[in-house]
């Protein structure tokens, strides 16, 4: 993967720290999942922010580690 120089406001970068943290990940890498949600969120402009950071979170976790979804019209008590 490549690399590139960008200039960054200061006050993003620190927000950008603090959220990393919270989240155990890199400066780096909270900037790029922002932009990820943000991109996303441009292209569907209907689909809640949130939903979508969710969506970019879940499909970034290792297949093992998934569980089968059951509708719960299908669960039986």
């Amino acid at each position: 993967m490549s690399t590139v120089s960008v200039r960054i406001d200061e006050a993003l970068v620190e927000a950008a720290r603090a959220a990393a943290k919270a989240e155990y990940r890199t400066v780096q890498g909270q900037i790029e999942f922002w932009t990820k949600v943000g991109r996303a969120a441009l292209d569907n402009p209907d689909l809640p922010a949130s939903f979508i950071a969710d969506c970019l979170m879940s499909m970034a976790e290792p297949h093992e580690d998934s569980t089968v979804f059951v509708p719960r019209s299908k669960v039986r008590a």
